[in-house]
């Protein structure tokens, strides 16, 4: 009830002080009129503010978030931290004859860091030869016919460092620079080509509420590990917590110099990180069909330990010594604490059809590892990906769209017990989520209610999204909660203290 009470106040100051922000600012409509001499705004017309062969629109948004874990007491609420507040993007395009150029800006203000407040979303160049199309640059691509974090979905990284951006697959892709060409076969097929020079993987916060626990809680689970093979030993055997301190030391120090980037940045500017792909779609009568490949590295790092020279660094132990005599406790520096991004193939199809008034969508698709037989621990298991969802129109005006996606590993059988000799020891065969987005609009479809959901099957957890949205002309006003829940375990429910509370007033244009 405290909790309730704290938000409702909380929400109280947030409107009031964005309805006079609003005032302050003089937001207009489509009929405001720019006299500067650098363009015209039109957002009926164009979107945003064009002069002749330049284009530039975008949006400000002002967003106070606060996590009901800080709304305990008066004093916990006083300490709330709002973010950044203030967020952006600004988009730019000049077209010609043959061809055009965009560039995307993030704005995003950041306070008591060096780190800049501007940063490139997206800046590439597309060229028209006939049907042929090439675009050059730092690009978001999306294959795929799903909605949302679909199997075949695999040219751009994700950035995981704030999960209360989930509802929004789009925005937390990462741009990446490559080269994409397209020929339009006749007036119902195409044939894509990419080619992506250099790596990186999905980003994850390394500290703070939303780092991983599969992150953060790796080094008790290692020394958990190395304890359990150390028993196996037949000399380390005989004692072996006391050759525990050597792993603590390595491990710690690894974690705290714990950076995704330096582990790619050997070969991230070279061809050896290089991918590519290859995607035609058709349309056959009233089904769309998509059939792609794709060379590349699993998004998600692998972990593995080697012990080989820290056992060979152990002297063996005369009988009559015994185990504990610090002389034979090795070096930590002996111990290699690897990681690394697995290539593979992938081999996908994808299939779109209206049936009795529902837009299905369904992907599948084989992701092949260089662990053909499952034995190899520090190298993810080949595995079968798919989804399947729809959107309709049901009654009173509600619109559903609901999908399915998961994963199911092959080779289960021959995984290890040990995340010491295999990193995928003890999980399930199979992943599953469950995602829906439930809406309705009111008012002229000015105002929208709607709900976004995800269900992790195994994991028995869940993210719910509620949220009552506002729009008329270019202005956008948001009150939206996110909470966490199920079980801790999960991908979800490890968040169940970031449940949060949000207000939001956005202007397009």
């Amino acid at each position: 009830m405290k909790r309730i009470i704290a938000a409702a106040y909380f929400l109280t100051a947030l409107l009031f002080a964005l309805t006079l922000s609003a005032q302050d600012f003089g937001f207009g409509g489509a009929d405001d009129t720019d006299d500067s001499g650098f363009g015209s705004f039109d957002s009926a017309s164009s979107g945003g503010f064009s002069s002749p062969g330049v284009k530039i629109s975008g949006d400000i948004q002002a967003e106070f978030k606060a996590f009901f874990e800080d709304m305990d007491n008066k004093e916990e609420l006083k300490e709330i931290q709002l973010g950044n507040i203030f967020s952006g993007s600004l988009n730019f395009s000049v077209s010609g004859s043959a061809a055009e150029a965009i560039i995307n800006l993030k704005l995003k203000p950041v306070f008591e860091s060096i780190a800049s407040p501007v940063s490139i979303d997206e800046a590439y160049g597309r060229f028209y030869f006939g049907p042929v199309n090439l675009e050059a640059g730092i690009r978001k691509l999306t294959w795929g016919k799903a909605d949302s974090f679909g199997p075949l979905d695999v040219v751009n990284p994700l950035d995981y460092s704030d999960l209360s951006s989930m509802s929004d697959p789009q925005s937390i892709k990462i741009g990446r620079p490559l080269l994409h060409a397209s020929w339009n076969i006749g007036t119902f097929s195409k044939l894509e080509a990419v080619f992506v020079p250099w790596f990186k993987g999905h980003t994850f916060a390394l500290e703070g509420r939303w780092a991983p626990a599969e992150l953060t809680s790796l080094v008790p689970i290692l020394v958990m590990g190395v304890k359990g093979g150390l028993a196996q030993h037949p000399v380390l055997g005989t004692d072996p917590v006391n050759f525990l301190p050597p792993f603590y030391i390595a491990l710690d120090s690894w974690q705290t110099d714990l950076n995704f980037e330096k582990y790619y940045s050997d070969y991230n500017y070279t061809l050896r990180s290089a991918q590519a792909g290859l995607r035609f779609t058709t349309t056959l009568g009233s089904s769309d069909f998509g059939f792609q490949y794709y060379y590349g590295r699993l998004p998600r790092p692998a972990f593995s330990v080697n012990l080989d020279k820290y056992i060979a660094g152990i002297a063996i132990l005369p009988p009559t010594l015994p185990a504990t005599e610090p002389e034979y406790i090795s070096n930590p520096n002996d111990i290699e604490i690897l990681m690394a991004y697995n290539f593979y193939h992938q081999i996908g199809v994808d299939f779109a059809r209206v049936v009795a008034g529902f837009n299905l969508r369904a992907e599948t698709a084989i992701n092949l590892t260089s662990d053909t037989d499952g034995t190899d621990g520090g190298v993810y298991n080949p595995f079968f990906a798919w989804s399947l969802g729809f959107d309709r129109d049901l009654v009173w005006g509600i619109n559903l769209n609901l999908q399915g996606t998961g994963s199911m590993r092959l080779f289960q059988s021959k995984l290890g017990d040990n995340l010491l000799e295999d990193m995928e020891a003890g999980k399930d065969i199979s992943s599953t989520r469950i995602t829906a987005i439930v809406s309705k609009k009111f008012f002229r479809e000015e105002l929208e209610v709607k709900a976004t959901g995800l269900w992790g099957i195994e994991d028995k957890d869940f993210l719910i999204i509620p949220a009552i949205v506002w729009s008329r002309n270019d202005i956008t006003a948001e009150l939206a909660a996110g909470f966490f829940g199920g079980d801790r375990a999960g991908e979800l429910g490890q968040y169940k203290d970031n449940s949060y509370i949000k207000v939001a007033l956005g202007y397009s244009f």
